[in-house]
């Protein structure tokens, strides 16, 4: 995966405004002055500012200037510039597929800014290892890594540069954790994290970073299977990548588009803009594009029946993901080969690739790969009529295929719990900031009232304005309220909503036990199952959690209701206080789990008992109680 254009511009911060204002705008013009400068930090600033402006141009020429940039620093004891050059070191090193010498560079770059206690090194090395370890899948270290950025810019007014410039980047790290949560299968998550990026990008003014959330987007998109959407987003951001000559973003981009365009089964513009990816990638070196390009190329081939052409792109596409040891590619590579194997009829080639597919994929958990390359080898050992293995592999493609489903379903709730989890944390830090401007005005207000022992006119200033402060504070109390009113409305919402989902789930699940019971030898277990799955859906806790939370928002509700309606059934006074909620009849069949015909009499019953006639609104009348 690539890395964010984060540190593009950590040298150009480092220099101050008037030699800012006195450097040469041209980067030949550049490298040019640096020929004759002497050995100082300014000369360090501008061999990292070439570095910038070409790792993404030109990767092997940027990568000379990453080494000057850590070798002068090094040599004149600068420790700010020394901890930019390795971290220039690691991008390169990481991008050229040296994993052990980025991982070493990128944490020699930070404890160097961490003995300095520089906030803007720091800013620039977490991302650079965030990105890092969701490249090699650790993606609760990257989210965490990407979270101390978050903090750092919402616990400082602004982030100041030597040449005293405000510095806000945050939108890269909403755009890096909207593509950690891609990964993760939470779409949801990463659709809001990067159009917030998206936002903050339109709003600054960055084109060229506003290329990289609409990349983002579009693989968003891809995952959920919109592909022309997804084409509409890549095919923007190439247009951007191509407009400033970033030549590496370009190569992530094709490659993206003809991704899509394969999925949309046109091949002859797949392979246009794979062949445009491979020819960037190879000319800048990168390897990682060059390995994605490479198998690309190999399925465009297998599609047009050129066999031996796809052979020996995929055999180079393996050859690149063993020595980057992208584990899951390597698997992705052998599965492609064994579809060119079955494609030639050489079976027994096409069972080796895929015996070394399975193993791999089962080790790393890959379980998509998995799924694949089982079912491909059951039909080789079906054609061959080896049914004992044939049979083999289709139970465990069945297992496979049935933690698949389960795991879906897991990160369904998981991503609602998260979501949860977010906007409480939102409601909290909203709350919070509430509470510190009373306690401010609170402060300002005692200060006031010591000054007031200073005169007769001085008292009865200051006690006009301590009065003015009073109501603010007033004011802002009663806003806190509010907010914390808005917070338990919500909070109860969401409860009610998480019932409706929890039983939706439970019902999907017994339904699913049911059929497969109707299908199976042995009815013990499932029938043990849907037992499970009843007990939870009648579980009262559920109800106990919401009546409580119900309490807080509307006071005595049920307390009036059974004092004017003393005959109302506890079931009934359910019914009352999800109407008062204002849901839906479908929200309310999910929560009591009953069908929505059930609801229907449920209402009836409830008018008569309320003695309601049948011009009158049962709805109005609960919203009134």
């Amino acid at each position: 995966m690539k890395t964010f254009k984060y540190c593009c511009c950590f040298s150009f911060l480092l220099l101050a405004t008037s030699i800012v204002a006195q450097r040469p705008k041209n980067i030949d013009s550049i490298i040019e002055v640096t020929k004759t400068m002497p050995d100082d930090t300014l000369k360090v600033a501008y061999y990292g500012i070439i570095y910038e402006n070409l790792m993404f141009k030109d990767p092997k020429k940027s990568f000379e200037f990453a080494k000057k940039e850590f070798a002068l620093s090094k040599k004149i004891g600068y420790q700010t510039g020394l901890g930019s050059g390795q971290l220039h070191l690691a991008d390169s090193y990481k991008n050229s597929g040296q994993i052990d010498s980025a991982k070493y560079y990128y944490d020699q770059s930070y404890q160097t800014f961490k003995k300095q206690d520089h906030t803007l090194g720091l800013l620039f090395i977490n991302h650079s290892q965030a990105s890092f370890e969701k490249s090699r899948g650790n993606y609760e270290k990257a989210l965490e890594y990407a979270n101390r950025n978050i903090e750092l810019y919402r616990n400082r007014d602004s982030i100041k540069t030597t040449y005293n410039a405000d510095f806000n980047l945050i939108g890269a790290e909403y755009e890096l954790i909207g593509s950690i949560h891609i990964e993760l299968g939470n779409y949801n998550i990463a659709l809001k994290e990067t159009h917030k990026a998206l936002k903050f990008y339109e709003q600054t003014k960055d084109t060229i970073r506003a290329g990289d959330a609409l990349m983002a987007l579009g693989n968003i998109e891809t995952l959920l299977e919109n592909h022309e959407k997804a084409t509409t987003y890549y095919e923007k951001s190439y247009s951007i990548y191509d407009h400033f000559n970033d030549q590496q973003y370009k190569a992530y981009s094709a490659n993206n588009i003809g991704d899509n365009y394969m999925a949309l089964g046109q091949f002859s513009n797949a392979q246009k803009y794979f062949k445009e990816s491979l020819e960037i990638a190879t000319e800048i070196g990168n390897e990682e594009i060059k390995g994605n390009a490479l198998i690309a190329l190999a399925g465009v081939y297998r599609e047009s029946e050129e066999l031996h052409k796809a052979k020996d792109f995929a055999e180079r596409a393996l050859e690149i993901h063993s020595k980057l040891e992208y584990k899951k590619r390597i698997a992705t590579d052998l599965m492609e080969l064994a579809k060119i194997s079955i494609a030639n009829n050489s079976s027994m080639e096409a069972l080796d690739h895929l015996n070394r597919a399975v193993q791999i994929s089962s080790e790393i958990g890959a379980k998509d790969i998995l799924s694949e390359s089982l079912q491909l080898r059951y039909g080789i050992h079906k054609r061959q009529s080896d049914f004992k293995l044939a049979l083999s592999d289709h139970e465990m493609f069945k297992t496979v295929n049935d933690s698949i489903f389960d795991k879906t379903r897991s990160q369904q709730i998981e991503e609602l719990r998260t979501i949860y989890d977010t906007e409480k944390k939102e409601q909290q830090i909203a709350l919070q900031d509430k509470e510190i401007t009373v306690l401010e005005q609170q402060a300002e207000i005692s200060t006031l009232q010591k000054i007031l022992l200073g005169g007769l006119l001085v008292l009865s200033l200051i006690g006009f304005y301590g009065i003015r402060q009073k109501l603010k504070r007033n004011k802002l109390e009663k806003e806190k309220v509010d907010a914390e009113l808005a917070y338990k409305k919500k909070e109860l919402t969401t409860h009610a909503l998480h019932l409706a989902k929890k039983n939706e789930v439970l019902e999907s699940l017994k339904q699913k036990a049911q059929e497969l019971k109707e299908n199976e030898t042995s009815k013990k277990g499932y029938q043990q199952l849907i037992r499970t799955i009843d007990f939870d859906l009648q579980d009262d806790n559920n109800w106990e959690n919401f009546s409580r939370y119900f309490e807080e928002v509307h006071k005595d509700f049920n307390s009036n209701v059974k004092s004017k309606y003393p005959q109302v059934t506890s079931n009934e006074l359910r019914l009352l206080a999800l109407l008062k909620m204002n849901l839906s009849s479908k929200e309310i069949a999910n929560i009591l789990n009953i069908s929505p015909e059930g609801i229907k009499k449920a209402r009836y019953r409830l008018r008569k008992k309320l003695d309601i006639t049948t011009e009158d609104s049962l709805q109005d009348l609960v919203l009134s109680l």
